[in-house]
């Protein structure tokens, strides 16, 4: 089970961390992936990370801006998000897939998911 929580109401240019907490003792075999879902739009990749979090990607959008992070004793995964803009307004969701040591971009390929949490960022 995974539970996203930290989203709230930004201006732009403000910063915004995502944790993500997970249940159960296999976290570290899992690897994690964040997602986001604006109005109107069909849901994109935003970041994902490895297993042990050494390998870590971005989408165009994001890169330079958001860092996805995880600690594996704590079964976290958190988005640092910074220099939020308007157009990052969105539902985020944490995902987790069992069956790579790596990370995909592709949202199928995510097994579990998170109920999501709303950022949004006013202009």
């Amino acid at each position: 089970q995974l539970q996203a929580c930290g989203g709230g109401l930004v201006q732009a240019g403000a910063s915004l961390r995502l944790p993500c907490a997970a249940s159960g003792r296999t976290f570290s075999s899992y690897s994690m992936g964040w997602f986001r879902q604006a109005p109107g739009k069909v849901r994109e990749f935003v970041a994902g990370i490895s297993r042990s979090g050494a390998y870590t990607g971005y989408a165009d959008s994001v890169k330079g801006r958001f860092t996805i992070s995880r600690d594996n004793a704590k079964n976290t995964v958190s988005l640092q998000m910074n220099s939020l803009k308007p157009e990052d307004t969105a539902v985020y969701y944490c995902a987790a897939d069992p069956t790579r040591t790596s990370y995909t971009n592709t949202e199928a390929e995510y097994e579990y998911w998170g109920q999501g949490t709303l950022v949004t960022v006013s202009s």
